[in-house]
């Protein structure tokens, strides 16, 4: 279940010391689901409608529970939506019917001067439980939220756990809330002093340049758009293979099943593998060095041995055989099912 585009990744994978991780899609599902629809008015499905026409034009995984959530409850508007823009890291912006409205975090609607003040609590306490809150203003005026929680994967504990065992760091970077990122940090295992919130798609390279900049060997592991510029500046970048296309075009190893767990044992298998090489080439030049010169007859003046052709052939033989003896050992690697349960 991993794909390691050339030999260079896997040297490379040999060196690093720090991995840094999306939250989103990689050390969790990526498949958000709405907990709940809060409104100022009341009128819970107006929020949750307005949301919906809009988010229906977004390809962000909020945007699909969204719309999701809409189908199931019935609300699923029939209006006719203009002017739809979207602001990374922010949110979605259009015309429903005349009204202009904006779908997104709460700094990216203060930024824009809408008041957020009276749902503050409600989005304090989503983030208590981990969850994001989507914020929904029309005509300037925020009207509600709807909080959205996504599952950690199954399988991140276990990968965070092999990560530390193999002696590396473990950084999450997240464009969400601290509170939502610090969350899903405890649940995996990542230090608090280690998580990094906030942080817009275009810092997150920056990020990793940063500890590059501090002499870190950095691998990145990402799924999406977003992840994209991170995976590219990482001294090793690993894409999930449930992702995008452009985070695995941005990556040299490719984890083909989207099982998280796979990442360290690429690290793992990495580490193994030159280690093997190694020792090949100690066993190689070994017979070389021993055998050549009494080819050659350098013991012939002192002993009056030479080495009979029939027995340098052997020799040979045996050292090519010991190589590709000690390089199979490696088909008894620990691996990792490809696909998730």
């Amino acid at each position: 279940g991993i794909l390691i585009r050339d030999g260079a990744a896997l040297e490379l994978a040999e060196h690093v010391d720090v991995v840094v991780l999306d939250k989103t899609g990689t050390l969790t599902r990526g498949r958000p689901e709405v907990v709940q629809v809060v409104s100022q008015r009341g009128d819970e499905n107006e929020v949750l409608q307005v949301a919906a026409a809009v988010e229906a034009l977004s390809e962000h995984p909020l945007a699909a529970a969204i719309v999701r959530r809409a189908g199931s409850a019935g609300v699923s508007p029939q209006w006719t939506v203009t002017d739809f823009g979207s602001e990374p890291g922010g949110g979605v912006h259009a015309r429903v019917d005349g009204r202009a409205v904006r779908v997104g975090s709460e700094g990216w609607l203060r930024a824009g001067g809408i008041e957020t003040t009276a749902l503050a609590s409600a989005s304090a306490h989503a983030e208590q439980r981990g969850e994001s809150a989507a914020w929904v203003a029309i005509d300037g005026t925020a009207v509600g939220l709807i909080t959205l929680a996504d599952q950690v994967r199954p399988d991140a504990v276990a990968a965070i756990r092999r990560f530390h065992e193999l002696g590396l760091e473990t950084w999450l970077l997240s464009g969400d809330r601290g509170a939502v990122a610090d969350s899903v940090g405890a649940q995996v295992g990542i230090a608090p002093e280690r998580i990094v919130a906030e942080v817009a798609p275009g810092d997150k390279a920056a990020a990793v340049a940063h500890l590059q900049a501090s002499g870190h060997r950095v691998v990145m592991v990402g799924d999406g758009v977003n992840d994209a510029p991170a995976l590219a500046q990482a001294d090793l970048g690993v894409a999930m293979g449930t992702g995008t296309d452009v985070a695995a075009a941005a990556s040299a190893v490719t984890l083909i099943g989207g099982l998280l767990r796979a990442a360290p044992t690429a690290i793992a298998l990495s580490r193994a593998t030159m280690r093997i090489i190694r020792q090949n080439l100690v066993w190689a030049f070994g017979y070389n060095v021993l055998l050549i010169p009494v080819a050659a007859g350098i013991l012939y003046p002192f002993t009056g041995w030479t080495l009979n052709p029939a027995l340098a052939a052997a020799a040979m033989a045996l050292s090519s055989v010991s190589v590709v003896t000690n390089s199979l050992r490696l088909r008894r690697f620990p691996v990792t099912n490809a696909t998730e349960n």
